[in-house]
């Protein structure tokens, strides 16, 4: 499938939404447009990092996970396509994140409040709305909820008109139509020309993926052979080392750094020094 070309990308694509979000000045803004509230600081969990449980369990990637200084953790999400499969997929989200997170042995309590974002550009619920928060609650009397800790948003920036917070308005707009109407929007687009001015980020956005999914589907087929998994983050089997070796070898060759070779691979920051 032929890939959108690098100076065509907008903030709606997955590659230039993580690079703009990789900076806290645009990420914590976005949360704190959001709820209305003050996040005094946010730390990067993963930014388009596969996650899975165990081998045999489908993995996800994520766009961009943080959390915050209270332990909550947010997973955001950019959304362009419709495969009617949005409701699944928090639920999905939800539950790999919650093993992932929870060490053996620890207790139910220890899991962190969790809420999943999804900035969509069409509608998937259907009912018009620019925002649709769900959260558990108690049937029989709606007044009563569950206390479970998560909450999943949807934003629909189809919807965008229909939003109550003018800087969130805003925000859906360039989401939808690429119009920056606001300082924060202008802030972005500012970041996206940098992006895409940085040679670097040119040549990640045409080799790291292609590489990563090399590296990875190795893996998977390697250790559904020999059945063990390695590492909650990364669906790399064992035997696929010598795999992700090579790709980290030649993603050195691009000048990518050791941090994000180690993402990629699932290597350790040391077995890329070595090399």
């Amino acid at each position: 499938m032929t890939r959108k070309p690098f100076e065509e990308l907008t903030i709606s694509d997955d590659f230039m939404f993580c690079k703009v979000m990789e900076h806290e000045s645009l990420c914590r803004p976005f949360l704190e447009m959001l709820f209305s509230a003050r996040i005094d600081k946010i730390t990067y969990l993963s930014s388009q990092n596969t996650v899975t449980t165990n081998l045999g369990a489908k993995t996800v990637r994520l766009d961009v996970l943080v959390k915050d200084e209270n332990g909550t953790s947010y997973d955001i999400e950019m959304q362009v396509g419709n495969e009617y499969n949005i409701p699944k997929r928090m639920r999905y989200y939800q539950a790999v994140l919650d093993v992932a997170f929870l060490d053996k042995g620890y207790s139910y309590k220890a899991l962190n409040n969790s809420i999943i974002i999804f900035v969509c550009l069409f509608d998937p619920i259907g009912n018009d709305r620019a925002v649709y928060t769900f959260e558990n609650i108690c049937i029989e009397d709606k007044n009563i909820p569950l206390q479970d800790g998560t909450k999943k948003i949807i934003l629909n920036a189809k919807a965008f008109k229909g939003a109550d917070n003018q800087e969130l308005q805003g925000f859906l707009q360039y989401v939808k139509t690429g119009k920056a109407t606001t300082d924060y929007t202008r802030r972005i687009e500012q970041m996206i020309q940098t992006v895409k001015h940085n040679e670097l980020a040119r040549k990640e956005y045409h080799i790291l993926p292609a590489a990563l999914m090399d590296a990875f589907d190795e893996g998977i087929e390697q250790g559904r052979v020999e059945g063990e998994a390695r590492g909650k983050f990364l669906g790399l089997a064992e035997g696929s080392r010598q795999k992700a070796l090579e790709t980290a070898k030649n993603l050195l060759q691009f000048g990518l750094s050791v941090q994000k070779i180690a993402q990629a691979t699932g290597l350790t920051k040391e077995d890329v020094e070595a090399l």
